[in-house]
């Protein structure tokens, strides 16, 4: 970039020196206009590159946090979804036991005359 303003410079005190009407001079003079504008363009590109750098990982933090939010209210909801399942075999469980419970208090009685009969009989 030093040798561009060091050429620049030259060039204007080569102008002030010489006549600025010859078609060597006028073919100078366009060919710094483009360079500048080359220049510019560059720079400009540069800053729209660094931009959408900083855009694109804007997006990316956000996503993961996004992906890392989703997560969580993800295994909330599986972990509700677990608890209720288990309470309802739990409850599921209890009505079982009590069935079993009645269920033996009816044939108690059955099984001791079975078991008396048995040991009368040997």
């Amino acid at each position: 970039m030093e040798d561009k303003v060091l050429e620049e410079i030259q060039f204007h005190q080569e102008t002030l020196s010489r006549d600025a009407n010859s078609p060597l001079h006028l073919i100078r003079e366009k060919e710094m206009e483009i360079s500048g504008r080359v220049l510019a363009a560059k720079r400009e590109a540069e800053e729209t590159v660094a931009s959408a750098r900083k855009k694109a990982v804007a997006v990316v933090q956000k996503a993961e946090e996004d992906g890392n939010q989703l997560a969580v209210e993800h295994e909330k909801k599986v972990l509700a979804d677990v608890e209720k399942e288990i309470e309802s075999i739990r409850v599921g469980a209890d009505a079982e036991i009590e069935d079993i419970d009645k269920l033996v208090a009816e044939r108690m009685a059955k099984a001791v005359d079975f078991v008396v009969d048995y040991v009368k009989t040997v």
